[in-house]
């Protein structure tokens, strides 16, 4: 299927040819768009790291503070280890084993950087959704912005409609992937001399710490 002959919303489950569909989404990034897409958790919003256009959007979609910085997805944990200049550190790569793909962020810290659209940054939040769409993009872009796809400080809705009518602006495509649990991810911080659960998620505590210290 064409995509580009397309509307601008999209049923997941009538895709009948996803990189089809992961080959158009490209191709709207690359032209500084934002994407409204289901994960394994909430509806969210990709960019391109590089679009200082679409960061914008993103920002002024989810009214968002400016002097708030976006998370990142990758593909997988050796896409994170290879494309961005994070500290991998024992628990992040222990955690990651264990609960990527899934509903685990892990807050890194950033060692020597010569990448420019983290210049300013401390440390990153990093995830792998388990949602194929979401991976066969992230592996042929690279590393990429998402952020839930609420008004910031509210909950995320778990229906495209209702992330559609929370957003400021229309995003440039709309997929839609049904009703969703709405459970936010597990954060985690690793970039601390012990790690810390600082957003209690879809992963218990219990786990995480069970990972870390028993695993």
């Amino acid at each position: 299927m064409d995509y580009r002959n397309c509307m601008d919303r999209i049923r997941l489950e009538n895709v009948t040819d996803l990189d089809a569909l992961v080959d158009y989404s490209a191709e709207l990034l690359w032209d500084n768009g934002v994407i409204l897409t289901p994960t394994d958790t909430v509806y969210g919003l990709i960019c391109l790291p590089t679009s200082d256009i679409a960061i914008k959007k993103i920002f002024e979609m989810k009214r968002r503070p400016v002097n708030r910085h976006l998370p990142i997805i990758v593909a997988d944990w050796q896409q994170a280890e290879s494309k961005l200049p994070i500290v991998w550190n024992k628990p992040a790569r222990k955690l990651a084993d264990k609960f990527w793909p899934g509903a685990l962020t892990l807050a890194c810290g950033i060692k020597e950087n010569n990448v420019k659209w983290l210049e300013g940054r401390v440390e990153v939040g990093i995830r792998v959704p388990d949602h194929i769409y979401i991976q066969k993009l992230a592996r042929k872009m690279g590393p990429l912005l998402m952020t839930s796809a609420n008004k910031h400080g509210e909950d995320t809705p778990h229906t495209l409609e209702g992330a559609l009518e929370d957003l400021a602006i229309a995003p440039s495509l709309a997929i839609d992937g049904g009703l969703l649990s709405g459970a936010p991810s597990t954060l985690v911080n690793v970039n601390l001399p012990e790690p810390k659960v600082e957003r209690v998620g879809f992963i218990p505590e219990s786990e995480i710490e069970r990972v870390i210290y028993h695993g």
